[in-house]
């Protein structure tokens, strides 16, 4: 299926509520002859038509080709102001700019002592709310009023706003270097993934340890912390310390807790900690931590009070969503889960433009695993295969290698036999073009390989064999992470025991936390 040309102001148009719609009108219609001017025209066809056509632009709204693109972006420009004087948008930031702004405007004019006052005002709420930046670019201002203008009822305020800047700037500089190191560790996830040995653990080590900075924690602010938190939660990641990655992510969600007020400000980052901390309970595989942690974020996210824009009730849909798919792999309750996936699959068409495509994948990868656990490997095949035809998808190739492994299972497990030469050979082909395969990859391939020669009354024997040789792999250090995106050793061993697979892996885990 051809795909929608995109086309950003068509995006925007349309990412608009009613209320945005209907202010932007008013906004434009204040005056009057704007009533019937080009950009007007513009923005009403944009908002009736469904998809973007550009003869039909030209066309109804009295443009000429080459005019087009001017027109295109002052009307842009138009809505994106129009939206920033929409109360929704209001926050305690745009606020505090807003102030700054005005003050600029007065000092400008020549009125000192009303910027001043100002000024004196937006740096108190700056920093009672954790906005550094801003608030030491209000003092530098201040500092280049109060040298054209000495205000001698306040004795050493030069001194005053001297040290203010320097503590400012300290706590900034440390607060870039820390979100610098997130942002790097975060990175290397992206182009290498986890450390998959020695060398790459020790890499990861030293790059973390050079780039830490030196810091006194009880000398640290909101921001400090929360970029501190997310640095050794990254890190802790790559090395596959899952342990780690609560304890941050549960220091993360906790400097929330412990500053309510954040809240409000930095929904993402709170959002996101919540979602880092329950993807590090179901790595350890603690339910009962899972349930409680899963249950408050539901709770905060579905309050009136909480700040829920577009991009935060994406986020908020997504990571809810698929954290409670997560609660029921944790014990093999696929059956239980089932129902989860009818009601997430309507919804994800309303996020369909900003969930991008690689999220939508991971769903239906999850849905896949869900269905094959239940039992159901038709349906787990039909998810399969929306992943694996997507040639317009450049996603993780883990994602892509498990999807393919799974859907041999499924074939197998089905019977589909007419299938499965043609199968073996492809997942084999597909494997072999990865770079960088792991060990249990590899051992992935040897077996799909020879699972072609094997007579019938042969495989429960191949089984065994290859359960013997991916166990020695659980509890690796590095390797241990690929059973949780396919569970093959649970699946050999109800092969074996001749048991669901569902019934192995909740066995193991009531073993496991008995």
């Amino acid at each position: 299926m051809t795909k929608d040309q995109k086309d950003n102001l068509f995006s925007l148009v349309k990412s608009m509520t009613k209320s945005e719609k209907r202010q932007f009108k008013l906004y434009v219609g204040r005056l009057g002859v704007n009533d019937d001017s080009k950009f007007l025209n513009l923005f009403n066809v944009m908002d009736k038509l469904s998809s973007y056509d550009e003869v039909a632009i030209l066309k109804n709204a009295n443009i000429k080709k080459q005019q087009l693109a001017n027109v295109k972006a002052h009307l842009y420009k138009q809505i994106l102001i129009s939206l920033r004087l929409s109360p929704s948008h209001q926050n305690t930031r745009s606020q505090i700019r807003e102030q700054l702004d005005f003050a600029s405007i007065l000092y400008h004019k020549g009125l000192y002592k009303q910027a001043l006052k100002i000024l004196d005002k937006a740096k108190d709420v700056a920093i009672q709310h954790e906005e550094k930046n801003l608030a030491y670019e209000i003092v530098e201002l201040e500092k280049v009023i109060e040298s054209q203008y000495i205000t001698r009822s306040i004795s050493g305020r030069a001194d005053e706003l001297t040290i203010q800047a320097k503590e400012l700037s300290q706590a900034n500089v440390i607060a870039s270097k820390l979100s610098n190191l997130s942002l790097q560790l975060y990175g290397l996830f992206l182009k290498f993934g986890y450390a998959k040995n020695q060398d790459d653990a020790k890499e990861i080590q030293d790059y973390f340890n050079a780039r830490l900075p030196k810091y006194d924690i009880s000398q640290l602010g909101f921001r400090e912390k929360l970029w501190l938190y997310k640095a050794y939660l990254w890190y802790s990641f790559l090395m596959q310390d899952f342990l780690n990655c609560y304890k941050f992510a549960l220091k993360w969600v906790s400097l929330f807790e412990q500053n309510p007020e954040m809240i409000h400000l930095n929904p993402v980052f709170f959002i996101k900690g919540n979602n880092y901390l329950l993807e590090s309970l179901f790595y350890i595989k603690n339910k009962d931590k899972f349930k409680e942690y899963l249950d408050k974020f539901e709770d905060i996210i579905n309050t009136p009070s909480f700040n829920k824009d577009e991009n935060v009730e994406a986020l908020s849909f997504l990571y809810y969503n698929v954290n409670s798919v997560n609660y029921y792999f944790v014990d093999g309750s696929f059956h239980e889960g089932l129902q989860l996936i009818p009601k997430i699959e309507k919804a994800l068409p309303k996020y369909q433009d900003r969930i991008d495509e690689h999220h939508t994948m991971i769903f239906y990868y999850k849905f896949a695993s869900m269905h094959f656990g239940a039992g159901n490997n038709r349906e787990c095949i039909h998810y399969l295969n929306k992943i694996i035809s997507n040639k317009s998808l450049s996603m993780r190739e883990d994602l892509q290698c498990f999807s393919r492994v799974l859907n041999v299972v499924a074939h197998y497990e089905e019977g589909l036999d007419y299938h499965l030469e043609r199968l073996l050979r492809d997942t084999y082909k597909y494997l072999l073009k990865i770079n960088d395969l792991n060990e249990v990859q590899k051992e992935m391939i040897r077996f799909i390989r020879g699972l072609q020669d094997i007579f019938p009354h042969d495989i429960k024997k191949a089984f065994v064999k290859f359960h013997k040789q991916l166990k020695q792999y659980e509890n690796h250090p590095y390797e241990r992470r690929a059973f949780l995106y396919l569970d093959i050793i649970s699946w050999l061993e109800s092969k074996i025991e001749n048991k669901p697979v569902a019934q192995i892996i909740k066995e193991k885990y009531l073993e496991q936390y008995a």
